[in-house]
């Protein structure tokens, strides 16, 4: 299934995380940190949104650093994505 954002929307996908420390403790769920890594799967045509014009910087493929609590989940032909907005992202991984 594909998927079209709207606007300054983008589609990600979290990139894994690590279950064990450097030092090889295994990390249960309520101990792991939530990723703020991931994969931009889908990118929407920018335009204007509230009333400024938005150009949209990210591509599908890039590796971007996004707010911690940024977007909403969403499972997508059974996996998870994440749909966030442009101003969400703080970097693009190079």
């Amino acid at each position: 299934m594909k998927v079209r954002p709207l606007f300054d929307k983008i589609v990600i996908k979290k990139d894994e995380y690590e279950e064990t420390t450097p030092s090889g403790i295994i990390l249960t769920d309520s101990a792991k940190e939530k990723p703020t890594v991931a994969t931009v799967v889908a990118v929407g045509p920018g335009g204007y949104v509230d009333g400024h014009e938005v150009k949209m910087e990210v591509k599908v493929g890039d590796k971007i650093l996004y707010s911690k609590y940024a977007g909403s989940e969403f499972k997508l032909s059974g996996e998870t994505v994440t749909v966030i907005r442009q101003s969400d992202v703080l970097a693009i991984i190079e």
